[in-house]
């Protein structure tokens, strides 16, 4: 009898000593996260950044804004109050300052060079070449303002999200990134004021249904064509025929089931193409910021935490994912108002965007403050105080 329980010892240590072999041969490692992943991907809060790409203008650039809105000679959206400030790279926000979601806004560019120049220049005197080769090849484009607010951490969409794919490699136990792109369209060129002034502005190229497939072949052509680490559409729908049926019945994934996984949203100038011809978003890659009560809707988008404070509850506790900011403009960075901000937590909307996970690097000077939005005790995500009542015990989510 002793020799077959020593027998059957040595077969369990063996087997053992061979999955850890092969777990380390093969790369894969399991993680004990604890209750907390039992949680649907709508019962966590996670922080996110704003036009997560950006970089301020140039010096002079900026400088030429400024004197043409004192002379009140630009459109309220081209005040430059509002676009001054800069994003770090993405592994660092993601690394440093526990950002789990981004904003990605990209312009359609099927042939290349559509934004090769920087026509604000003109105004300067200056070469209005950007210099840049990679804005000659095909495909989207990153960028905030064309002509006066182009300067961006990546060029293309291919190159931002391929930085989070290589770093989600390289975090196998990472929370889910949510990815918000915004297509867009507009241009200097289509304001009537500055459409007068004789200067060869640069245009958009609009999105159609070639477009949009495109944006999932070049999502494909990084993350794979199963699309094994995107949480889609399809995956969230399951069995219902709609996807505001499945967000309301709480078909999300586990927390464990999401990890090292992305999620991507999309808003913008080619929300009717992308949702046509597929049902329920069926067969794409990404969501759509929708009406809860259409059949797209999953991720709801109330931008003003405060003004819409009690609608973002109403969504969350009907089982949708809402994005809000806490701050926009650089207001709060200027102010120290931390009311957005408040409202933002406390509402419950699981995608909270900020430009200031970090303070900006003028704070304490120029009327600048030290504004930024972390989670209390620097907590990398929380547990959603709205759509996962009664769990809110489960303990701290860690990676």
């Amino acid at each position: 009898m002793k020799h077959y329980a020593w027998l059957l010892m040595a077969t369990f240590i063996f087997v053992a000593s061979c999955k850890k072999e092969t777990e380390k041969i093969l790369g894969v490692q399991s993680y004990d996260n604890g209750p907390t992943d039992s949680l649907k991907l709508n019962q966590i809060q996670i922080i996110a950044s704003h036009n997560s790409y950006h970089v301020k203008t140039s010096d002079s650039i900026f400088a030429f804004l400024q004197r043409a809105n004192a002379l009140h000679l630009l459109p309220s959206e081209y005040d430059p109050v509002g676009i001054d400030y800069s994003h770090l790279p993405i592994e660092q926000q993601f690394n440093d300052y526990t950002v789990r979601g981004l904003e990605l806004d990209i312009y359609n560019d099927p042939q290349g060079g559509q934004f090769y120049n920087r026509q604000g220049y003109r105004f300067l005197s200056m070469d209005v070449e950007s210099h840049v080769e990679e804005l000659n090849e095909p495909g989207f484009k990153m960028l905030h303002i064309p002509d006066f607010d182009f300067n961006t951490n990546y060029y293309t969409f291919k190159a931002a999200i391929k930085t989070v794919y290589n770093w989600s490699v390289a975090h196998p136990n990472h929370l889910p990134i949510f990815i918000n792109i915004e297509t867009k369209q507009d241009v200097p060129a289509d304001n009537s004021t500055l459409a007068n002034i004789p200067v060869p502005w640069t245009h958009s190229v609009p999105y159609d249904a070639s477009a949009c497939d495109k944006m999932d072949e070049e999502i494909k052509s990084i993350f794979g064509q199963n699309l094994d680490r995107v949480i889609t559409p399809d995956k969230v729908r399951g069995s219902y025929t709609r996807l505001d049926s499945a967000a309301r019945a709480g078909n999300w994934p586990t927390l464990a089931e999401a990890r090292n996984k992305v999620v991507f949203i999309m808003q913008g100038a080619a929300e009717s193409s992308y949702k046509a011809g597929h049902p329920s978003l069926q067969g794409r890659a990404m969501f759509v910021y929708s009406s809860p009560n259409s059949a797209e809707g999953a991720f709801v988008i109330l931008n003003n935490s405060e003004g819409n404070y009690a609608e973002i509850q109403q969504r969350v506790q009907q089982g949708f994912i809402v994005r809000t900011r806490s701050d926009a403009n650089t207001n709060e960075a200027r102010s120290g108002d931390y009311a957005q901000m408040n409202a933002a937590f406390s509402s419950g909307a699981q995608i909270i965007s900020t430009d200031y996970y970090r303070a900006d690097s003028r704070a304490g000077t120029n009327g600048w403050t030290d504004y930024h939005v972390r989670f209390p005790n620097n907590e990398l995500a929380r547990i959603d105080s709205i759509s996962a009542t009664g769990k809110l015990g489960l303990g701290i989510i860690k990676e």
